[in-house]
């Protein structure tokens, strides 16, 4: 299992996957905001979402859990 964590800190915007749905790697999962810009976090490898950590809105440190992918 991977876990696709935060790579700084900042609000989450949006949460583009739910728990069960496939994922392809390089696929965004999670849109971040830090500083007025949005950042995108992708997927690092094909799998099953099997669990998201977080909510929109959620404040998140760097290296934080997001989203578990298997």
């Amino acid at each position: 299992m991977a876990t696709v964590q935060a790579s700084m800190a900042g609000n989450v915007w949006k949460v583009l996957v739910s728990e069960g749905e496939e994922v392809k790697a390089g696929q965004d999962v999670v849109i971040l905001e830090s500083m007025k810009m949005e950042i995108p976090i992708a997927a690092e490898e094909d799998g099953t979402v099997r669990k998201v950590h977080i909510n929109e809105g959620d404040f998140v440190n760097e290296a934080d859990a997001l989203v578990d992918v298997e």
